[in-house]
């Protein structure tokens, strides 16, 4: 595994401070000591105002304080309720980018929220880190792809240590060390023992490019490849597949157990999937020139019929007559007539008899299908094609008069009714081998070769007398050689050393598989070795597992809706079926991210992408400095190729760690892109200050007198009345938020609107009011999760006080007290509802509980209000974006 190391500089002009490594136990010595003046633990003396001094060393005073304290809440309490929060590791690519800040630091708030609300969480990292880009990288500068991704793991690390995150780095885990490959062989070979693995000659996307195979799910809509973006080509190879379709109805019917899921994903996996209406038989060939291995596979929706086959019709463009030469010289006679008979036969699954195969020009495929089971008593075209044929053919399904079906000459499915029988002949089909799992058509099972060095070696060895051949488990891992030729073709084939060795099973000469797996397989169980990272006997040890999974909050992308979780979910679902965990579904829930845009610059004549230096902004329109030609300015994901990417370095030197916490996190839900505005930092530097400034001005107020509340008079009683009524109401919705709706936009502008309420207090009521100090309290708590480092030193002001009324442990630090909570529940007919138009907070309504999560009504009521009259006019609304609890509705406009 790889170690943790965290001798960074953190930012914001930390650029003279030495942190401590960890676990070193003492500090470095620092070259300037001059910011310790403004802290007040170490001083005594409170700065009053937030200042740019002030938050340097705020941030370098507990910077090294708070990783130590994450350490330490890491370690397992049983006596606590588990919460597992992940975000999708990263592929180590170098740098991180602000969508990596994005997701990191959302995982993070929640983390440190489950903590305060006394939740053990499991907030684990590590690297994705097999790849064609490593590879070609390492090519490119005659580097060993190892070197390669180890160096930017350890610059990678660094960086997100920087932005002060509590994962835990004890269980980090690479896919390209051994100590975790190792694993994921193992899993190969657990799925090859049960038959889920097997190889063939296959027609396959082939990128001309990168060298190497695509699943479909790689190639995109215009047929090119997702990585290289090169057109892909289609080719033949021996490639190794697992048999996902096997799972396909396990994994729909999975979907229905996941309520906490959004529709969009949902829907998408559904999508995928299928509708499971059938499944596939597979004949064996045999003839001149088939292999004794070949198969083929045929899909049917009346699987119960499967005796009362009497032929097999293929579709022209059926790969089986593109592969082999035997196969391929068919293709002139098969153009040359209609119908072909090819000179092969397909042995019947269950009687063993052959079924004649032909080739059709005049036949009707479904979609997705290109080979069909001829069932004359079902079909009447397919009881002309037999009788013009001179077909032999059962009728083995009786119609009663009654409406029921019943199974007639099937051997000994004979007379059980229609649905029963389907049962008892697809059971019967998996216990044989030959197909038989419900599936739906437009499936196809999981090609993971791939002709690349930079991958987990399959642990298959090819011997001349045993054929394929497992590696024994207590021979894993297969490590990769140290080098090979990384050009192309096979690179692993070129390192004769590595690839010739003995036979497992009879000792004698033997080669090692020369393709690497899909980096899908290595990201397909990940999540379950983070729970037991360390294992050296297992991947994780079940009762560790079961403790920890399903992960209750997984973040990421939505380019991940497919692909991933499908192979995620399939790879857990197999898990669960060999008795390894006890959870079929990986996921509880989901938090989809958008994505971070920025302004682009494109010449409209050439297409040419221009960097911010290049465009002229002076005008009404921005224009190309050198030559004053029209632009086309869009928001797109940020990209080197587009000059439009922002260098999270930067913004943590210039505003510091926790000012772009909350500016990555405010202004629009997770779920939303992004549209970078760098001005709208000023906003959240504001709102900081008027935080301390509430604490600056509590910590005065109390310096030289104790509270009384017999000093407050009967207005400032109603005031504090009323305060207790609205606060209560801000920590139920900014715990709601945080809680159920992963909204921590929502939450920073209800923590904004405590702070504007909090400031409104008259000094009376500040100085000796138990509720306003206890609000105080919650609100410095509630920021801590977002902004760790203000929140740490605030907390250290408040501890200060002398006869505090509040009931903490005060020997501990913000992060490590109890979630606030309201005095009493808040239940109205009527919510206060946030109003913002183009993320900005313009007011609120009041609006009927009923109408606060209708988008129509809400557009309405906002039109109608004086609010929406004084910022809606001559403007043209786009879109209504609402909070799924309906206390904030966002109005985007042109």
């Amino acid at each position: 595994m790889l170690g943790f190391r965290a001798n960074l500089l953190p930012s914001l002009g930390y650029k003279t401070f030495l942190l401590p490594r960890v676990g070193e136990g003492k500090q470095l010595p620092c070259v300037s000591t001059t910011w310790l003046r403004c802290i007040y633990s170490v001083t005594g003396q409170w700065e009053k105002d937030y200042s740019k001094e002030t938050r340097i060393a705020v941030e370098k005073h507990w910077y090294g304080k708070l990783l130590k304290d994450s350490k330490e809440t890491q370690k397992f309490q049983s006596d606590r309720p588990k919460y597992y929060v992940l975000p999708m590791f990263p592929y180590p690519s170098g740098r991180l980018h602000m969508g990596h800040v994005r997701v990191y630091t959302i995982s993070d708030t929640v983390a440190r929220f489950q903590r305060m609300n006394g939740y053990q969480v499991l907030h684990p990292m590590g690297w994705d880190a097999f790849g064609l880009p490593a590879e070609n990288a390492a090519i490119e500068r005659g580097l060993h792809p190892d070197a390669w991704t180890k160096s930017n793991i350890e610059y990678m690390r660094k960086q997100i240590e920087s932005l002060s995150l509590s994962f835990d780095w004890e269980k980090e885990v690479s896919t390209c060390d051994p100590n975790y490959y190792r694993w994921t062989q193992y899993l190969f070979l657990k799925l090859y023992e049960s038959g889920l693995c097997y190889r063939k000659e296959a027609l396959v996307n082939w990128d001309p490019v990168d060298k190497t195979v695509l699943a479909n799910e790689q190639v995109d809509e215009n047929g090119r490849s997702w990585r290289s973006g090169a057109k892909v080509e289609k080719k033949y190879l021996k490639q190794w597949f697992v048999r996902i379709t096997h799972f396909s109805d396990s994994l729909l019917k999975g979907l229905e157990e996941l309520t906490e899921w959004g529709k969009y994903v949902k829907g998408m996996q559904s999508w995928w999937l299928g509708e499971c209406n059938g499944c596939y038989y597979d004949f064996k060939l045999e003839g001149q020139d088939v292999s004794s291995d070949s198969v083929l596979p045929v899909f049917t929706t009346s699987p119960e019929a499967v005796f009362g086959v009497s032929h097999i019709l293929l579709s022209p463009d059926h790969h089986l007559l593109k592969g082999t030469q035997a196969f391929s010289q068919w293709s002139e006679e098969i153009t040359r007539q209609k119908v072909f008979r090819l000179p092969l036969s397909a042995v019947h699954p269950f009687t063993n008899k052959p079924v004649p195969v032909y080739v059709s020009a005049e036949a009707e495929f479904e979609e997705h299908i290109d080979a069909k089971m001829g069932i004359p008593c079902l079909n009447d075209v397919d009881k002309t094609f037999a009788e013009k044929h001179g077909l032999d053919f059962e009728v083995v399904i009786k119609h009663s008069s009654d409406g029921s079906a019943q199974v007639v000459n099937s051997a000994e499915f004979t007379n059980l009714d229609r649905q029963a029988a389907r049962e008892e002949i697809t059971r019967t089909a998996r216990e044989k081998g030959c197909g038989g799992h419900w599936t739906s058509a437009n499936l196809h099972d999981w090609p993971i070769s791939r002709q690349r060095f930079w991958g987990t070696p399959i642990p298959i060895v090819h011997c001349p007398t045993c054929k394929e051949v497992p590696v024994p488990f207590d021979s894993l891992p297969i490590e990769l050689p140290t080098a090979a030729n990384s050009k192309g073709g096979r690179p692993l084939a070129d390192a004769s050393e590595w690839v010739d060795t003995t036979c497992p099973k009879c000792g004698g000469p033997g080669r090692r598989e020369t393709d690497t797996m899909d980096t899908f397989v290595d990201s397909a169980w990940y999540f379950l070795r983070f729970c037991d990272a360390h294992n050296t006997e297992e991947p994780w040890r079940k009762e560790t597992a079961d403790k920890l999974m399903p992960v209750d909050l997984y973040i990421g992308g939505k380019e991940h809706a497919v692909m991933h979780l499908y192979y995620a979910r399939f790879l857990s679902h197999f898990a669960h079926q060999q008795g390894m965990v006890s959870h079929k579904e990986p996921f509880k829930r989901l938090l989809v991210q958008g994505i971070v845009k920025g302004p682009s610059y494109r010449v409209e004549s050439t297409g040419r992408y221009l960097t911010p230096k290049e465009v002229d902004l002076s005008g009404p329109k921005p224009v190309e400095k050198e030559t004053g030609e029209k632009l086309t300015v869009e928001f797109e994901k940020m990209s080197k190729s587009k000059h439009n990417g922002v260098d999270p370095q930067e913004l943590l030197d210039q505003y510091g760690i926790d000012t772009v916490r909350l500016f990555i996190l405010q202004g629009v839900p997770p779920e939303i892109d992004i549209h970078w505005n760098i001005k709208a930092i000023n906003g959240v530097l504001r709102w900081q200050g008027r935080v301390w400034a509430l604490v600056s001005r509590f910590l005065e107020l109390r310096a030289t007198s104790s509270p009384s509340q017999e000093a407050l008079s009967n207005s400032d009683k109603k005031k504090e009345s009323q305060l207790i009524t609205k606060s209560n109401t801000f920590i139920t919705d900014i715990t709601r938020h945080l809680h159920e709706d992963f909204s921590p936009n929502a939450a920073i502008i209800e923590l904004m609107g405590l702070t504007s309420i909090l400031r409104k207090v008259p000094d009376t009521v500040a100085q000796h009011s138990v509720e306003f100090e206890r609000i105080l309290c919650s609100l410095v708590l509630m920021l801590a999760p977002l902004a760790p480092h203000i929140s740490s030193e605030m907390w250290q002001g408040l501890k200060s006080v002398k006869h505090k009324t509040v009931s903490y442990d005060w020997s501990k630090d913000a992060l490590r007290q109890p979630w606030p909570v309201a005095t009493k529940e808040v239940e109205t007919n009527t919510v206060m509802v946030k109003v913002l138009i183009n993320n900005r907070k313009v007011g609120t309504i009041e609006v009927d509980r009923t109408e606060a999560t209708d988008a129509e009504a809400l557009e309405r009521l906002v039109q109608e209000s004086s609010v929406g009259q004084e910022n809606l006019s001559n403007l043209q609304i786009k879109k209504v974006i609402l909070s799924p609890k309906g206390n904030l509705v966002n109005v985007l406009t042109d």
